[in-house]
């Protein structure tokens, strides 16, 4: 059973212990400006802190507020985007830049948050408890872990740590409580290897009581990824390389790209001797061969390739492309 005093000490762990992040403030001073801790959540989905931080600090140097935001255009925002993943993130980042502009200002609560595109249950969690210190719960992957551990539960529901998260909140400090719990899932409380001589919640921990904390909860197996197949035209001229924005809906929609075929399941036939790229996507595979072609496809425009790496490209194109110049680089050696 959970003490009464565990939240008190978890938090005295995280003001000896915080993470210095750029979209935060230490505890015990004025919350951080909602912008940036929605940005921040936003960047953080699916990618690591390590990845993001100097990411973010360009993105708020180049678009400070939420108003400058909203007002750059979307083919800038999604070339700083660039090498992040998840590129319908991004979109959603500028409808809803708009969206908080038009209105004046982030909503305050985590009801209304849920309400703005591209934010979830979680995201609005964290952004009312941090920015506006609304006692409501943030469950992310880091926190499920905790709570489960904390209370032994190997195969919770989403409302079930809801609820426990809700019951150790305390009501004056939300924020840091969030926050703390964050860092000990990212730091102390790990998915392998848990540090449980470095946690402030050993003594009340469930799961650490059991001798097997990495036991809780239950992993869920992976489910095998299709592979599909697609060929990438490499049209070079002169020093350039065509290139073309893929549409706004779908898989890297409206991101630079070089034009090619649709991806499909069935292996699609290319002239031998070109380079072949494989990608991880989320929920699929993707293998590209990259075939040369004469002419111009699509609506695009030629890109110097010395300035290639301006171009905003996405990680899989950037693949694209330091293959086939390797490739050449080989081939003239």
């Amino acid at each position: 059973m959970v003490t009464a005093n565990a939240a008190k000490r978890l938090i005295q762990h995280y003001v000896d212990n915080f993470r210095r992040l750029p979209w935060r403030s230490p505890p015990g001073e004025p919350a951080p400006d909602p912008y940036r801790v929605w940005l921040s959540e936003i960047m953080l989905q699916q990618t690591t802190v390590a990845a993001i931080t100097p990411r973010f600090k360009r993105f708020v140097a180049r678009w400070p507020t939420i108003e400058a935001l909203a007002a750059a255009r979307d083919e800038d925002v999604l070339q700083e985007w660039a090498g992040l993943g998840y590129y319908a993130r991004a979109r959603n980042l500028i409808a809803c830049a708009r969206r908080v502009a038009g209105v004046g200002g982030f909503p305050r609560t985590a009801a209304q948050l849920r309400m703005l595109p591209g934010v979830g249950d979680y995201t609005a969690g964290a952004i009312a408890a941090i920015a506006f210190g609304e006692a409501t719960p943030a469950v992310d992957t880091n926190v499920t872990r905790v709570i489960a551990r904390l209370n032994g539960l190997e195969q919770p529901n989403r409302l079930e740590i809801q609820r426990l998260m809700s019951d150790m909140m305390p009501v004056d400090r939300p924020g840091d409580f969030v926050q703390a719990l964050m860092d000990l899932g990212a730091t102390i409380c790990r998915p392998r290897a848990p540090r449980c001589e470095s946690c402030p919640l050993t003594e009340d921990c469930g799961a650490r009581a059991t001798g097997k904390p990495e036991a809780f909860p239950v992993r869920r197996p992976r489910a095998a990824r299709p592979v599909k197949h697609g060929i990438a035209w490499w049209i070079e001229c002169n020093g350039h390389v065509w290139l073309v924005r893929r549409p706004a809906r779908g898989m890297l929609g409206g991101m630079v790209a070089l034009p090619g075929t649709e991806w499909t399941e069935d292996s699609q036939s290319a002239p031998t001797g070109q380079a072949r790229v494989r990608h991880v996507f989320t929920h699929f595979e993707l293998e590209l061969q990259v075939v040369r072609k004469a002419q111009a496809v699509g609506v695009g425009w030629w890109q110097p390739l010395d300035r290639l790496d301006q171009a905003g490209l996405p990680t899989l194109y950037r693949k694209v492309a330091a293959a086939m110049l390797d490739s050449e680089q080989r081939r003239a050696a």
